[in-house]
């Protein structure tokens, strides 16, 4: 059963008091009353914690924008037209963002909601009495987590952002607070993801974070801060735990019919043909070429140097991607409903226990510990390649960047892998060269604006440099 089938209406209130509303930020809390009185049993509170997990289908995260903000500016993807939908992602893709873009307002405000919701939850569930202890340690356990993803996401897209972790009644009350250096931020992410650990179950469910998932959203983090021995420890833990494994045949990892298998330790469920086409995602038509389907958008198409990059033997080829009549690679990793291309019941996976072994290499190779060798095999013997033939500290750092584009291709994680090895301006600018583009970049260039609409709202919140 999806997790998010049936979310009261009564959620509906919780977005409007997020700090990070544009339109709403005017507006006066006029709900208060009822989310003061709602949210005070075990019932109610379960229903606010479906309202947290609903929010990641946002379109600004895991239904579309989130996905291709991770990917879209680096050198395996593209966009086929980039002055279609007013040139949103095209503006990404050329490193023209200007602080009106949309994905960059989407993710900000959706970012936002969700982290006010899972605020309301944190703020009121040790007050309520549930008939299982276990079950409301897990829950409060599963908010945190959401919490922290969402602040990881932020700082790594805005760099230091606001950080709020109490339920705001009054949005007004956030005005002239600016923006809370992203140390900080990380500090409350290793908290909030330290205390998931200790309180989540050793398995996540369908649609809901597990202790192994929390380590490897920790081990993430450590990883994108340099803590490479604290990073190597906590995947460590995940891979030790016995819970997840590799999906033997890569045609079987993606698809609806395979969803929650071993591999998968945490996605955004989607549900199609469901409350009037609600719960659906429309990534598959959003993300495939013209004529590929109906509605087709082109956005972060893979570059035919990327796709025809992959070696003959490798498995990942055909099973990671379709093409269209004409020869264009797009996406295989969603699925597309028939009866309405923008309504698909492919969930989102954001944590993939591929990408848990191939950051646990990278961990153990910048510490000069044994083992990395091995666990990148493990990912290109399943894709049907031989052994590495790397040897050199460099030449492994170098071999695990390349099998993570080869294997996490349009999962949303290229731009934040090229950002981390601080490898954005170097490839980034040899890649516009050779294909002829005259775009240069720089260090303004690693974040995104902040939105205008919450400058506007807030000149509080100043502006990153270059925009």
């Amino acid at each position: 059963m999806k997790l998010y089938r049936k979310i009261i209406n009564s959620m509906l209130i919780i977005g409007v008091l997020s700090t990070s509303c544009t339109d709403e930020l005017d507006q006066s809390p006029i709900t208060e009353k009822d989310a003061s009185n709602f949210f005070s049993t075990e019932v109610e509170i379960e229903s606010a914690i479906m309202g947290v997990y609903a929010s990641l289908q946002a379109g600004g995260l895991y239904g579309l924008d989130l996905i291709a903000a991770g990917e879209v500016s680096s050198d395996i993807t593209f966009e086929e037209v980039p002055t279609n939908d007013d040139g949103r992602f095209g503006q990404l893709d050329n490193f023209t963002t200007f602080p009106g873009n949309s994905v960059v307002a989407n993710i900000w405000q959706h970012s936002y909601v969700t982290i006010q919701r899972a605020n309301l939850v944190l703020n009121r569930i040790d007050d309520i009495s549930f008939n299982d202890s276990d079950v409301k340690n897990h829950r409060i356990g599963e908010t945190r987590f959401v919490r922290a993803l969402m602040y990881f996401n932020l700082v790594r897209l805005y760099g230091d952002v606001p950080l709020v972790t109490r339920e705001t009644i009054d949005p007004t009350s956030y005005f002239g607070q600016g923006r809370t250096a992203k140390s900080e931020v990380y500090t409350q992410i290793e908290s909030d993801l330290t205390s998931a650990i200790s309180l989540l179950p050793d398995v996540n469910g369908a649609g809901r974070p597990g202790k192994g998932t929390a380590q490897a959203l920790l081990g993430k983090v450590y990883l994108t801060l340099g803590q490479y021995g604290n990073a190597a420890t906590e995947l460590q833990k995940v891979v030790d735990s016995g819970n997840y494994s590799l999906v033997a045949d890569v045609n079987s990892i993606f698809g609806i019919a395979n969803e929650n298998n071993s591999e998968v330790l945490f996605a955004v469920e989607f549900k199609e043909e469901l409350n009037g086409n609600s719960e659906g995602s429309n990534a598959f038509s959003q993300f495939s070429p013209a004529g590929a389907t109906a509605n087709a958008k082109g956005h972060n198409i893979p570059t035919m140097d990327f796709y025809e990059s992959y070696n003959a033997s490798d498995l990942r080829k055909s099973a990671y991607f379709k093409e269209t009549g004409t020869g264009v690679p797009y996406t295989n990793k969603w699925s597309v409903n028939s009866g309405n291309s923008n309504d698909g019941g492919s969930d989102f996976i954001v944590i993939r226990y591929s990408d848990v072994v191939l950051m646990l290499a990278e961990a153990l190779n910048e510490t000069d510990a044994t083992g990395a060798i091995d666990l990148l095999n493990s990912i290109r013997n399943r894709a049907g390649l031989s052994n590495t033939t790397a040897v050199s500290k460099s030449e492994i750092r170098e071999a695990i960047a390349s099998e993570r584009k080869f294997e996490l291709i349009n999962e949303g994680q290229r731009w934040f892998d090229l950002v981390r090895a601080n490898m954005a301006i170097s490839i980034m600018n040899a890649y516009f060269a050779s294909i002829g583009m005259n775009i240069t970049i720089g260090e303004d260039n690693l974040l995104l604006p902040v939105p205008q609409s919450q400058i506007d709202a807030d000149p509080a919140l100043k502006q990153n440099p270059g925009y």
